[in-house]
């Protein structure tokens, strides 16, 4: 039988964040009007906070930390 739900995707590593009720609040809201978890929310602005700042993630496989161009 064939395995069923969402294909791998990158690891992913658990990190404790603490933060402002109003934050959370916010990011919250926008989770539910993009059809995402807060999680996948906060991943989204983090990605669009570094792609802002010209930092450059790391692609799979590549050796080293993310660093700007």
């Amino acid at each position: 039988m064939a395995a069923r739900g969402r294909p791998a995707g990158p690891q992913r590593i658990g990190f404790p964040l603490r933060a402002e009720r109003a934050i959370l609040d916010a990011v919250r809201r926008c989770a539910a009007a993009d059809l995402r978890s807060v999680n996948a929310q906060i991943e989204v602005l983090l990605r669009e906070a570094l792609e802002r700042r010209g930092v450059r993630l790391e692609a799979p496989g590549d050796p080293g930390e993310a660093a700007k161009p």
